[in-house]
């Protein structure tokens, strides 16, 4: 098990953060404001700035002692985010319905087995000498397929960043959940799945409705 240099998880924890802050930000907007480049990179560079700030002044510093660092992959999905903000699209997803339900699920395995109701030890497997180095290589196997096949491409590029994250400099703690879960992504493919859930049920409703209508101007 080898672990990243503390300083170097202090600089990834601050980069990411600012990306994070920058993504937070951007997607709260309020729709009034059109989202220029121009504040887009405003918004950039003062979570950059922030982030920067030395010691306790830096908002990374109290976020780290909350939620530790931001997974790679939170970091990569907001990345993307800012991405499609940049070219005029703010309203595209990249949190899809069968990512966040990998996400949703794996968290709370892990987060069941972290409070002692599974007892299978998962979180620790995640600096195993074997069984991690296998599965992120098996999900980079299956993220590069999918590029290649052009399918979910933004959500593939983004886990495979955080493996190869995880794999180089093994940032962020060297431990393969730390790469690709943390309680904001869980939080987010939660309320990803509840809002996809009130849309189908809104849409099924709705056809519902109209159908009845149908029948009864038939009648």
């Amino acid at each position: 098990m080898s672990l990243p240099e503390l300083d170097w998880q202090i600089f990834y924890g601050r980069v990411a953060w600012a990306i994070v802050l920058a993504a937070l930000i951007s997607a709260a907007w309020p729709r009034a404001w059109a989202l220029s480049r121009a504040r887009l990179a405003a918004i950039a560079v003062c979570a950059a700035v922030l982030q920067a700030l030395p010691g306790e002044g830096a908002p990374a510093y109290w976020l780290g002692l909350v939620f530790q660092w931001p997974s790679a992959l939170l970091v990569g999905l907001s990345a993307a985010k800012l991405h499609f903000a940049w070219q005029g699209k703010p309203e595209k997803k990249v949190m899809s319905a069968q990512l966040a339900a990998l996400i949703a699920v794996a968290g709370a395995a892990l987060y069941l087995d972290a409070i002692g109701l599974l007892s299978l030890g998962l979180f620790y497997a995640g600096f195993g000498p074997r069984g991690a180095p296998l599965l992120a290589l098996l999900l980079a196997v299956l993220c590069s397929a999918a590029i290649v096949r052009g399918q979910a491409r933004v959500q593939s590029v983004a886990v495979l960043g955080a493996l190869l994250l995880f794999a180089v400099p093994r940032l962020p703690t060297g431990n393969l959940w730390d790469a690709l879960l943390d309680p904001l992504l869980w939080g987010w493919a939660l309320c990803s799945l509840a809002a996809a859930y009130r849309h189908g049920w809104t849409l099924s409703a709705a056809r519902a409705g109209a159908g009845a209508g149908a029948a009864a101007t038939t009648a």
